[in-house]
């Protein structure tokens, strides 16, 4: 869960800064935030997933 916010903050940190960095950065950036917390998802719900199934 504390990725999660970390990730949020990063994102937030990001935006802020968009206004600032090249278009390109922006955008390379903003991806691999979105692979992580996509990465994160995936992971979270298999781990909750394999619970329901055994419970």
């Amino acid at each position: 869960m504390i990725l999660l916010v970390v990730a949020l903050l990063l994102l937030a940190g990001l935006i802020g800064s968009a206004a600032y960095l090249p278009l390109p950065v922006t955008v390379v950036a903003g991806a691999a935030i979105a692979v992580w917390l996509a990465v994160f998802a995936v992971r979270e719900r298999r781990r909750h997933g394999d619970r329901t199934r055994r419970a």
